[in-house]
């Protein structure tokens, strides 16, 4: 399986999740994170953890221009509105994609660890990709029994830098509180 992970703290209870039915390689696609002194601290914690987790990671390259463009004009979107649904689809289609080309038979994401994070939508988004890009998709809402709280436990114990936002120039400012333990979408 190919994991996309979207940073060091959420992939830990993710891939330890995984390991139990999977042979997993992580995938660090997030031209999103902003600035670029972030996305090296979240990049740098993820190393330490996939050393600890015996976890082979792929780096494409960090191109924010990339990011930019596909959200050009969505900027005053709200938090985990249409803006989101891009970047979203972005980094699961480039990881479908990988999937594809190196032969994995599944792809997933973590993004669904994140408290705020919708996972019926980022599901639905995978489930489409999965059948353009001929590779299955894991579905699931990693927050769900109290995964969230455990990514954040295991970061803890680990030392891990641990981000206080979701990772766009634009999400860094908003401070909400969670969607609900079970993934309540809004």
């Amino acid at each position: 399986m190919l994991l996309h992970i979207c940073c060091g703290p959420c992939s830990t209870h993710v891939v330890n999740l995984l390991q139990e039915e999977f042979a997993l390689t992580g995938y660090f696609y997030n031209p999103n994170i902003a600035p670029a002194e972030e996305f090296a601290r979240r990049r740098a914690a993820l190393e330490e953890y996939a050393r600890s987790a015996a976890l082979t990671v792929i780096h494409p390259s960090y191109l924010p221009s990339e990011w930019l463009s596909r959200i050009a004009g969505l900027e005053q979107e709200p938090e985990g509105g249409a803006r989101c649904l891009v970047c979203f689809r972005m980094r699961l289609e480039r990881a479908a994609a990988q999937a594809r080309a190196d032969g994995y038979a599944y792809f997933a994401t973590t993004l669904s660890v994140g408290q705020r994070k919708c996972a019926r939508t980022i599901n639905s988004i995978g489930r489409e990709l999965a059948d353009h890009y001929g590779v299955q998709f894991y579905e699931a809402d990693f927050k769900k029994q109290h995964g969230f709280t455990r990514s954040v436990e295991l970061s803890k114990v680990l030392g891990l830098y641990r981000q206080g936002y979701c990772g766009c120039i634009y999400s860094k400012d908003v401070r909400r509180g969670p969607v609900g333990s079970e993934g309540t979408c809004e």
